[in-house]
């Protein structure tokens, strides 16, 4: 991801997002030169996104260190379960990552659980989970100057008529027990935004400074500080609180401001990464939650401000006084030529394995086996990346005989279980091979063609979707080259948090949490386990907004 280099005032700057698309709950760290942030990933494997950057404009991904069922088994998991807000931190030549796998979070009940994995290198290998708490999620690492690591992590309460959101629990970690020991402290119960969660400690001039969000992920969303002399407290709240906020400022292009972390330079400026997300007309993020950075800066009284004042969020941002580093471009197309795909692909809930996705089994195809539905929450065969602009469109070509309606292989824009649009190809006992689109619109299945179309004696089928801001639409051909729309005009909105959500009041009990994907997928409902190729696939972005 690259940015231009430099505004109209001729200086660099940082333009936001820094992680388009899908890339929540930042938590960012710098170790010598090298800066990295940490995003959620929710029921996407492997878990954890982490960014790269030597100048804070541009990044790369570079690793996920959740690789093995063993250190992330979800299977089962809700849609927006699993990885929530994981936690990067550094001490001593050892990379700490503590995150949460939600295994239930709609109704009065968190199953959720928190484990931290280290290594020596950034992109691995990672360790083996250690267990640390399931009372709430959200858990960051602090490590004291005094030698001494401290967990904290909101606490759930599912009783009726009390604050769900409990407040803020503080737990020394032993790393020779490598387990949480002594007294667990509630430090900080939050303000009258409410819903008080993603907390992280900084020491500061002789202060202890508690980071949380606050207001919830959507658009009341916010940051607030609290400090302490003492890790314990009792801490005080800024009396400007929030100190980066997007709500009741509709005019922002950045939304849904919060859920920060925050970080110095080598050079001795401040910068904060924190949560956002760009809707378009009607309020949906149809890019999900992505991640900017703000410059701010400490007041004499001790305070942190951003930096020009106020607390909405920036698009241009002063960047800080270091060389511009940028990375060479990504490809546009995967021919699954080598022995590993592009990192940019993820699976749902486990990884990919010779079983069901295979590069081996026909080099040069990426050979997927049909296993079950697109509503499923434990085996699909489905490999997607995220959509990352606004301009976007995908294309594959899939060699694939399916032999009954109940197998389906194709090219799919995918939200979660409940919402998606998918052309498929299938087999119909009057028209034989054919492509039909079917759509998932918040659990209400549709199939927006009146009739299939027949591809009867195509041997290979070339499939490709354009989307445009909240307009979708799918295409067929026969040789790569001359295409032809199939359906009508679709709505890529339904790829969002905002049209997945139920809210009731301030609690939402049908949550959306991730963003909008794209990729292959293949089901085989007879059992049969029925094999389709792919030979390539392509993303492109026409705008890059």
């Amino acid at each position: 991801m690259s940015q231009a280099a430099d505004s109209a005032a001729g200086k660099p700057v940082i333009r936001n997002p820094v992680l388009r698309g899908f890339n929540p709950d930042p938590s960012i760290l710098r170790v010598g030169d090298d800066y990295y942030i940490a995003t959620s990933t929710f029921e996407w494997f492997p878990g954890v996104q982490i960014h790269h950057s030597r100048d804070l404009r541009h990044w790369r991904l570079i690793a996920r260190p959740l690789t093995r069922r063993s250190q992330l088994d979800m299977l089962g998991n809700p849609d927006s379960g699993g990885i929530w807000a994981p936690c990067l931190s550094y001490s001593n030549g050892t990379f700490y990552l503590v995150y949460t796998d939600v295994k239930t979070h709609t109704g009065p009940f968190k199953d959720a659980h928190n484990y931290l994995v280290t290594a020596k290198n950034i992109e691995g290998p990672w360790s083996e989970p250690i267990y640390l708490n399931s009372s709430g999620f959200d858990p960051s690492l602090f490590h004291d100057d005094d030698g001494r690591k401290w967990l904290v992590n909101m606490v759930w309460d599912h009783r009726k008529g009390k604050n769900p959101f409990g407040g803020i629990l503080l737990q020394e970690y032993s790393e020779k027990e490598q387990r949480l020991v002594g007294p667990v402290y509630n430090i900080f119960r939050g303000t009258h935004l409410g819903l008080t969660e993603g907390p992280h400690i900084y020491k500061h001039n002789g202060w202890y400074y508690l980071m949380v969000a606050e207001g919830g992920t959507f658009y009341e969303h916010a940051v607030t500080i609290a400090r302490s002399k003492s890790i314990t407290g009792p801490y005080e709240v800024d009396p400007q609180y929030p100190m980066l906020t997007s709500s009741d400022k509709p005019d922002l292009p950045l939304q849904r401001a919060g859920h920060a972390c925050l970080v110095q330079t080598q050079t001795g400026e401040w910068y904060l990464a924190h949560l956002c997300g760009r809707p378009l007309p009607g309020r949906r993020c149809i890019l999900g939650r992505e991640t900017a950075l703000q410059r701010v800066e400490w007041t004499e009284d001790g305070w942190l401000r951003l930096a020009g004042g106020g607390n909405g969020p920036r698009v241009e941002v002063p960047a800080p006084a270091l060389p511009e580093h940028p990375f060479e471009p990504e490809p546009e197309t995967d021919h699954f030529d080598g022995d590993t795909i592009s990192i940019h692909f993820q699976t749902l809930r486990e990884p990919m394995s010779e079983e069901w996705a295979s590069l081996k089994q026909r080099p040069g195809y990426l050979r997927l086996k049909g296993r079950e539905s697109p509503v499923s929450q434990h085996r699909q065969s489905l490999v997607a990346r995220r959509v990352q602009a606004f301009e976007t469109e995908a294309e594959t070509a899939v060699e694939f005989e399916p032999e009954t309606f109940q197998q389906m292989a194709g090219l799919i824009c995918y939200y979660n279980t409940k919402n998606y649009h998918y052309l498929c190809i299938s087999r119909d006992e009057e028209l034989g091979k054919c492509v039909y689109i079917m759509t998932r619109d918040k659990g209400e299945y549709d199939e927006p063609l009146d009739r299939p179309v027949s591809i009867e004696g195509w041997n290979r089928v070339h499939l490709k979707v354009t989307i445009r801001y909240d307009k979708l639409r799918f295409w067929i051909s026969r040789d790569g080259a001359t295409w032809t729309p199939v359906g009508p005009e679709l709505d890529a909105g339904i790829l969002s948090d905002e049209y997945a959500e139920l809210a009731v009041g301030r609690c939402r009990i049908d949550q959306g949490f991730t963003g909008a994907f794209v990729g292959m997928c293949v089901q085989d409902l007879s059992g049969r386990g029925i094999w389709a190729d792919f030979d390539y696939f392509t993303y492109r972005e026409t705008d890059r907004a």
